[in-house]
């Protein structure tokens, strides 16, 4: 059977790609799921100057309209789930569970989410200000407003751990604010970004909205990304991937001052204190294996834990181990499948060698397991006896490793091992003394800081510090990411 070729979505049409198409492979299988298109320069630039010709009527529409829009989308998004979940699956590698609940039900829960925040005021008033008399006029009472007002067009450049959640934080806060959008989904999983595009193209045509509010193009090449970026006619770039190509891309938004987002990577630390629940921190940090098979910049993969409890800690997380079964993602009680691709595994596979030539011990996984004949797995991997100075702690190997270090002292040490990285995206703190918790989570240098928990509060801010990132989005705090702050001033 031959699979279908996908084409690009410029302008409200869609086009047939100038560079061709190319293979979306499952990791799962390494079978052929289907052709995605490859974008040229030229119809990159097309593609946001129809976003471009779309923003002047779409930002003028209600927020009503707007609202009903993104509502519409979830609805489609929530009644096409199953064949929306299976793709995402054999794109992705991601478990059935996964795919379900983690990436087409919170892509639908995030545009409806924004549906809400289409409707949320867009105006602060601000103390009046007396004035007297003087060079700038006559004296009197000045009124001011803080407004909120689109960007203007959008680049959503999206990463290939989570095809649908993460194209529709971004997509559903820019459309909800009056901004039109220009996404290029990752080269490894775009097909899912297409039938996003197909639900919000019925969305948008049901409401009579301008061709151009959603375009979507893709591609294999850097240029591809280069052109989403560069665009005389994109007024900002939302990103989430890699510090390394998040630093490019910025430096291209400096030369022409365009608004920036960046989920970067990170390496986050967990510090388990003597106090710790054990079993506890254990099931949290051994989320790093289960979700998306680590290939995730909130993990927790760096454990650092007090020498009283280290022993106990590491013969639990090996435990823990035991019980995880990695594994075809369709298969039934599976909990780790693939990672993305074959160069991604020979990466995981290389940081553990080195971990293990840098002197820490290989307590278990790191190899292909033997029982799966095809796809791009690799056994779960946990580090012992790791010290902070080791690559495999300060850089981010973005698979399922865990790589931890004892430390002796008190809260301050703890501190300043968690601190001592270039990454700040997300870190955690377990003890049983809620007070110092609290106390160690204030000093860490991190965007968000889990206590005792990996759960995430989706209206809390999210991003990071240092090389994690700029800027802020999730819940109310994404609508203002996607927007700019205009004063208006006026005599009283």
């Amino acid at each position: 059977m031959t699979a279908a070729r996908q084409r690009l979505f410029i302008g409200g049409e869609w086009v047939v790609p100038d560079g061709g198409h190319y293979e979306v492979t499952d990791p799962a299988t390494e079978e052929t799921v289907g052709l995605a298109p490859e974008a040229s320069r030229d119809q990159v630039h097309a593609a946001a100057a129809a976003a471009r010709d779309a923003f002047g009527p779409w930002s003028r529409t209600s927020p009503e309209a707007r609202a009903a829009v993104l509502s519409r989308a979830a609805d489609l998004i929530q009644r096409n789930a199953g064949r929306y979940a299976e793709l995402a699956q054999a794109e992705s590698g991601a478990t059935t569970a996964t795919a379900r609940g983690m990436q087409v039900a919170v892509a639908a829960a995030r545009f409806r989410r924004y549906a809400k925040g289409a409707l949320e005021p867009v105006e602060t008033p601000l103390p009046p200000q007396i004035n007297e008399a003087g060079p700038m006029g006559r004296g009197g009472v000045l009124g001011a407003l803080a407004v909120r007002q689109p960007v203007g067009v959008v680049t959503c450049i999206t990463s290939y751990n989570n095809p649908w959640a993460n194209p529709a934080g971004k997509v559903a806060p820019a459309l909800a604010m009056g901004n039109t959008v220009l996404v290029k989904p990752a080269p490894q999983d775009p097909l899912s970004v297409y039938r996003m595009a197909e639900a919000l193209e019925e969305a948008l045509t049901e409401a009579g909205a301008p061709p151009g509010v959603v375009n979507v193009v893709s591609g294999t090449a850097v240029a591809v990304g280069e052109a989403a970026v560069d665009s005389p006619d994109v007024d900002m770039v939302s990103f989430t991937g890699s510090t390394a190509v998040g630093q490019r891309i910025a430096e291209v938004c400096g030369r022409g001052m365009k608004r920036q987002l960046m989920e970067l990577g990170g390496k986050g630390a967990a510090i388990v204190f003597g106090d710790a629940d054990l079993d506890s921190a254990v099931a949290g940090i051994g989320t790093t294996y289960a979700f998306y098979s680590g290939q995730i910049c909130t993990a927790p993969t760096r454990a650092l834990v007090h020498r009283s409890v280290y022993d106990a800690f590491v013969a639990k997380l090996t435990a823990y181990l035991g019980f995880l079964k990695v594994g075809d993602p369709r298969a039934p009680g599976t909990v780790v499948g693939p990672v993305i691709s074959a160069a991604h595994r020979d990466r995981v596979e290389a940081y553990v060698e080195l971990g293990r030539k840098e002197g820490a011990t290989v307590v278990a996984g790191g190899e292909r397991p033997a029982h799966l004949g095809k796809g791009f797995y690799v056994a779960p991997a946990l580090l012992a006896d790791c010290t902070n100075d080791m690559r495999v702690v300060r850089e981010e190997i973005f698979g399922p490793v865990v790589a931890v270090v004892p430390f002796d002292g008190d809260e301050d040490e703890a501190v300043a091992l968690a601190n001592d990285s270039d990454y700040g995206l997300i870190d955690y703190v377990w003890s049983a003394d809620a007070a110092r918790a609290f106390r160690v989570a204030r000093r860490l240098r991190a965007g968000g800081v889990g206590v005792n928990t990996v759960g995430r509060n989706m209206e809390a801010p999210f991003g990071g510090f240092k090389r994690s990132g700029v800027g802020r989005d999730v819940g109310s705090y994404a609508l203002h990411a996607y927007s700019e702050l205009q004063a208006i001033v006026w005599a009283g």
